[in-house]
């Protein structure tokens, strides 16, 4: 069973809004909109995902890791994840 069950219609909700900022962003490129606005879009989707990414990951701890059967390699892989995620 994956973490995010209980929680899975809303983060298909949330991320189609990611999904049509995205596509706001592609509209903005191509209607020539000022460079600045699209970066600032860009980050606020980048910052949109991060969100969803940390809920995942929180989701997970509680109910993957605090079920007593983590083990060291399930540990390794939460903060492999992690470090993915803060890495950029």
């Amino acid at each position: 069973m994956r973490g995010y069950t209980t929680s899975k219609d809303e983060l298909i909700k949330r991320l189609a809004r990611v999904e049509g900022q995205i596509r706001g962003i592609a509209g903005m490129v191509e209607d020539d909109r000022y460079c600045i606005d699209v970066v600032t879009q860009i980050n606020a989707a980048r910052a949109a995902l991060d969100k969803i990414a940390l809920g995942l990951l929180d989701d997970h701890v509680r109910h993957c890791l605090a079920a007593g059967s983590s083990s060291s390699e399930q540990a390794d892989e939460l903060m492999g994840a992690v470090g993915r995620l803060v890495s950029r």
